[in-house]
C-alpha cells in the first residue's frame, strides 16, 4: 500500500500501504475476530463528510447504484487513524524490522511459495524485466505470500482517512478509484478489503495504483489481484516498477563491508562510482567483487560497524512502491534469501540493553514460560514484552522497569 500508508506523491506513487498488513483471507473477518477500532463507529462529522463526498462522486460519473452498494455497511474506523501514526517500517530499527518481516521461518515458507509460483513469476519477469525474486519478496512483505491479504474494508478505511484530513486529497482520490473499481466490475464491494490504508490483494495495491497499473495478465477478462491466483498482482506490481524506471538486468544493491576507520560520507546524497568505492576499501560482504550497475550510495542505518549496503538505482525504484529505506532493504534482503542466499554477514551486535537477537528471543520465551505472555519470540522488544517484564518483576518483588537486561535473562533461564 503506499503501503504503509505513508506520505506519498503519486508520481512516486506508493503502491502499497502496508508492509505488514495483518489479516487472513481476502474477506472481511467476522466481528468476533476484529479489533473494535476497525469496526464502524458513530461519527456525525464523518457522516456529513460522506454525504458531501457522494455528491462529488456522482458529479464525476459514479452511479447511485455503485455508491449505494459500496457504502452499504461501511463507516468511520478510528483504528486506521492510529495506524497511520505508527508505521513499523519508519519507527523500528533495521534489525527489528528484518526480525519482523523476514525471520528465518518466513524465509523457509517463502522459498516454498516462491517455488510454487516460479512459472508465473518467470512469465511476468520476461514481459516487464523485474526479477522474479524481487516480485516474490514484495509479495512476502506485503501479504505473507498471499496468506494475509487484509480484512479491513477499503471504502471505510479510505473514507475515514480522507475525512480525517491529514492526507485528505490523497485518500479521497483512492476512495474515488475504489468506487471506479466497483463500477467497472473488476471487483465487488465485498472483495475490497485489505490493510488499514486501503491497500488490497496479494501485493497490497492502493486503488490509485490499481487504476493506473492493473493488468489482466492471465486474460480472463478481469484485473484480479484479490483471488487465490496471484499472477495479475505480480504483473501489476512489475508494471508499476517498470513504469517507475526499473532497469532490467541490474541489481538493487548488496551488503558490503566497510574498512576499519572508514570515514567517507554515507547516505543517499553521497553517490560515487563503484570504482571510487572500491578504492576506498569497500568490499562485498559475501566475497567476490562489487558489481558495477552505475553510481551508488552506501547506507548504514544502524552505524558503520553494523550491516552496510551499497545501493543502486533500482533500490530507489523499490522505494517508489514504499518510501521507507527499511522497506526497500527488507525487499532486497528477502529477495536474496528466496534466491538461495544466506543471512547478513555482518552481525548487528548487542543492543542498548546489552542483548543480541537470540538473547532477546530467549528472554521472551522465558517470560511466557513463567506465565507472562510476551507474544511470539521474535526478539523485538515492544509493548507486549515490556508489559510481560513488568508483570514478572512485580511477581518477584523487583523494581518494576519493563526493561530487558542480561540479569533478567539469567533469572528466566
Amino acid at each position: 500500500m503506499q503501503v504503509t500508508r505513508r506520505t506519498f506523491t503519486l508520481g512516486a506513487s506508493a503502491l502499497v500501504l502496508t508492509g505488514c498488513s495483518g489479516g487472513g483471507t481476502a474477506q472481511v473477518a467476522s466481528s468476533s475476530k476484529v479489533d473494535p477500532a476497525f469496526l464502524p463507529q458513530p461519527n456525525a462529522s464523518y457522516d456529513k463528510w460522506v454525504a458531501a463526498f457522494k455528491k462529488r462522486a456522482a458529479s464525476r460519473g459514479i452511479s447511485n447504484t455503485t455508491l449505494t452498494a459500496a457504502f452499504r455497511g461501511q463507516g468511520y474506523l478510528p483504528g486506521v487513524i492510529d495506524r497511520d501514526r505508527n508505521q513499523t517500517e519508519f519507527k523500528r530499527s533495521l534489525e527489528d524490522y528484518l526480525a519482523i518481516v523476514a525471520p528465518e521461518e518466513k524465509v523457509s515458507i517463502g522459498r516454498k511459495a516462491y517455488a510454487g509460483q516460479r512459472q508465473a513469476l518467470a512469465q511476468v519477469e520476461a514481459r516487464y524485466g523485474v526479477p522474479s525474486e524481487i516480485l516474490a519478496s514484495i509479495w512476502g512483505l506485503e501479504s505473507y505470500f498471499g496468506t494475509k491479504r487484509g480484512t479491513i474494508p477499503v471504502i471505510s478505511a479510505t473514507s475515514t482517512l480522507a475525512w480525517e484530513g491529514r492526507r485528505g486529497r490523497f485518500f479521497e482520490s483512492n476512495l474515488m478509484n475504489a468506487l471506479r473499481i466497483v463500477q467497472s466490475g473488476d471487483a465487488k464491494p465485498s472483495q475490497l478489503v485489505g490493510s488499514w490504508a486501503g491497500a488490497m490483494g496479494h501485493t497490497q495495491l492502493i486503488p490509485d495504483a490499481y487504476q493506473s497499473h492493473a493488468v489482466d495478465f492471465d486474460g480472463d477478462g478481469k484485473r484480479d489481484i484479490w483471488s487465490n491466483n496471484p499472477i495479475d498482482a505480480f504483473a501489476t506490481t512489475a508494471r508499476f516498477l517498470q513504469k517507475a524506471g526499473w532497469k532490467k538486468g541490474r541489481t538493487w544493491g548488496l551488503e558490503v563491508r566497510l574498512p576499519s576507520g572508514f570515514d567517507a560520507g554515507i547516505g543517499h546524497r553521497n553517490k560515487r562510482s563503484v570504482d571510487s568505492w572500491r578504492s576506498l576499501g569497500v568490499k562485498a560482504a559475501a566475497g567476490g567483487g562489487l558489481p558495477d550497475h552505475g553510481s551508488a550510495a552506501i547506507l548504514a542505518p544502524m552505524g558503520r560497524d553494523k550491516p552496510a549496503f551499497l545501493v543502486f538505482h533500482n533500490f530507489n525504484m523499490i522505494k517508489r512502491y514504499n518510501p521507507s529505506d527499511n522497506y526497500a532493504l527488507g525487499v532486497g534482503y528477502m529477495a536474496s534469501r528466496l534466491a538461495g542466499g544466506g543471512p547478513l554477514k555482518t552481525p548487528f551486535g548487542r543492543d542498548k540493553y546489552g542483548l543480541v537477537l537470540q538473547e532477546r528471543k530467549a528472554l521472551q520465551s522465558g517470560l511466557t514460560r513463567a506465565g507472562f505472555d510476551a507474544g511470539r519470540p521474535d526478539g523485538v522488544i515492544g509493548k507486549k514484552t515490556e508489559t510481560a517484564i513488568r508483570g514478572f518483576e512485580k511477581s518477584k518483588g523487583l523494581p518494576v522497569t519493563g526493561t530487558p537486561s542480561p540479569s533478567l535473562l539469567s533469572m528466566l533461564r
